[in-house]
């Protein structure tokens, strides 16, 4: 294993980081948006935007109600995964293209799990049922190790799951790119914040609407898409062979 000042100073190749700031994340908002949309219609949680699931266990408390299983062990299970995808982490001696392609690799094997058991089980026949409950959790786990590794591979990357910060940050990249001055801008870099951030929500966007068609048209099948997407997210991700020392 690498020691501590190793990793410190590997650096990416310029083209990878290029890749791996700019086209990552576009394909990760479509993974995004696909297994939350999936995951909501066929098992009625949110898989990808996990904290939707903390207002809806309010309700449901304030309510006199009790949340499901599934809602109920969303958080910790995300935040089980997200641990685990750091240990993963730790023993990855390089980090840039080489961990994002082993983060990339255990997102994709998950979301396989998530397609084999749904179209066994047919979680969407019983969502509330033990295997629409693991199968959700599932595919928690990966969404919580694709936001491990924006964290972890990729620093600085905005969110591909939760777009409310991405739509404020278009919004005001907008208004100070057109009404701002241009001697004193509020938003830095406004221009490039401006494209980045409507590509990603537009990206999330087509996600939602092809998992909702997919599952609309094909159910259980559903899952082939995000994880077709997260196999073409691992096959194009930079093998970091050309990192420069």
């Amino acid at each position: 294993m690498s020691s501590p000042s190793r990793v410190a100073s590997w650096r990416l190749d310029p083209s990878e980081d290029l890749h791996l700031a700019r086209v990552q994340p576009l394909l990760l908002s479509a993974i995004a948006g696909a297994v939350d949309t999936i995951g909501f219609i066929g098992l009625k949680l949110f898989t990808a935007h996990v904290t939707g699931n903390l207002v809806v266990m309010a309700a449901l408390l304030v309510r006199a109600g009790a949340p499901t299983l599934d809602q109920a062990l969303s958080i910790p299970i995300f935040m089980l995964a997200t641990a685990g995808a750091w240990s993963i982490a730790a023993i990855v001696p390089k980090r840039g293209p080489v961990l994002a392609r082993a983060l990339l690799l255990i997102q994709l094997l998950l979301l396989i799990c998530v397609l084999i058991l749904s179209v066994i089980t047919r979680p969407e026949i019983d969502p509330r049922g033990l295997s629409a409950d693991i199968t959700a959790l599932m595919a928690i786990s990966a969404m919580a190790c694709q936001y491990a590794l924006l964290q972890l591979a990729i620093p600085g990357a905005p969110s591909t799951a939760v777009m409310t910060g991405n739509i404020a940050k278009a919004v005001l990249a907008f208004v100070d790119t057109r009404l701002g001055s241009n001697a004193a801008p509020l938003v830095r870099d406004a221009e490039r914040q401006l494209k980045s951030s409507l590509a990603l929500v537009v990206i999330f966007f087509l996600g939602c609407v092809a998992g909702a068609v997919a599952f609309l048209w094909r159910g259980d099948w559903a899952w082939l898409l995000p994880v077709a997407l997260a196999a073409l997210a691992l096959a194009i991700c930079p093998s970091g062979k050309q990192a420069v020392r």
